[in-house]
């Protein structure tokens, strides 16, 4: 009876669906973090009779045929790349992004990565830093002396000594765009990896068209919707209870045969 595999397949797509759903609301409060969808399409199907043909030789055509799914299968996870609410922290080196980009980061390996993390700081040479240490592209760094540090909303970073009245410009913050953001590889810890499906980075200043402006002193929060995420989850348990149903159904009609043959 094809009915218990095909319930199955449902089971296991589901149990899927609840795991992308859990991990969306573990992350509810990871700054920049992107909720992510999981996708479903159907199985192969089973051709009982083929639309389409002769029904006898020379006679009318088969109007409809009859064709019998095997089940479901997952295609995919999809980040949804949706802008996040933005959270004051008033700290100088936190930065936000309003609009598409992501800031450039040098992973350790000297590999390009990209993050919408904002919670930035400097390390032991002045430099921008994410809170794992990974140096922001391109570099900038803070003189010792630095007692203000202003970020605008283009990315021009200026810095004031504690020796100068006037600010001094330390460098020109860049953001990078993809065709498809959804192709991006997510790494963990708020970063992300170009991939062929993303395609190639296209990078620009920020404030231009196409990209992102810099809110500094603010984080982006996770664009995670409790509300949407409970929805989610209280249909995806009815659609695993639906399934298991079809299993304990199909299992007492085999057991009806099973005892008519004794």
């Amino acid at each position: 009876m094809k009915a218990l595999a095909i319930a199955a397949t449902g089971m296991n797509a589901q149990q899927l669906n609840l795991e992308v759903i859990a991990n969306n609301i573990a992350n509810i409060n990871t700054t920049g973090f992107k909720r992510a969808r999981a996708e479903f399409s159907d199985l192969l199907y089973q051709v009982e009779r083929l639309q389409g043909v002769p029904n006898r030789a020379d006679q009318s055509i088969v109007p409809e045929g009859a064709s019998i799914g095997l089940g479901v299968k997952a295609s995919s996870v999809r980040n949804v790349h949706m802008q996040g609410s933005l959270a004051s922290t008033g700290n100088r080196f936190d930065l936000a992004l309003v609009g598409p980009g992501w800031f450039q980061i040098e992973g350790a390996d000297g590999q390009p990565l990209y993050t919408r993390a904002g919670a930035f700081n400097t390390n032991a040479n002045g430099e921008l830093v994410t809170a794992d240490g990974f140096r922001i592209v391109p570099d900038i760094v803070f003189p010792a002396e630095t007692v203000e540090v202003i970020v605008n909303k283009s990315g021009q970073v200026f810095a004031r000594l504690d020796d100068q009245v006037e600010l001094q410009e330390l460098g020109q913050l860049t953001l990078a765009t993809f065709a498809n953001e959804a192709g991006l590889a997510p790494l963990g810890d708020n970063l992300f990896r170009e991939t062929a499906a993303s395609g190639a980075a296209n990078v620009g200043v920020p404030g231009d068209p196409g990209f992102a402006v810099i809110e500094q002193g603010y984080l982006e929060n996770s664009n995670v919707d409790p509300v949407k995420e409970i929805t989610e989850l209280i249909s995806a348990q009815r659609a695993y209870e639906m399934n298991s149903k079809v299993i304990k159904a199909a299992d007492e009609m085999a057991s009806v045969v099973t005892q008519s043959i004794r």
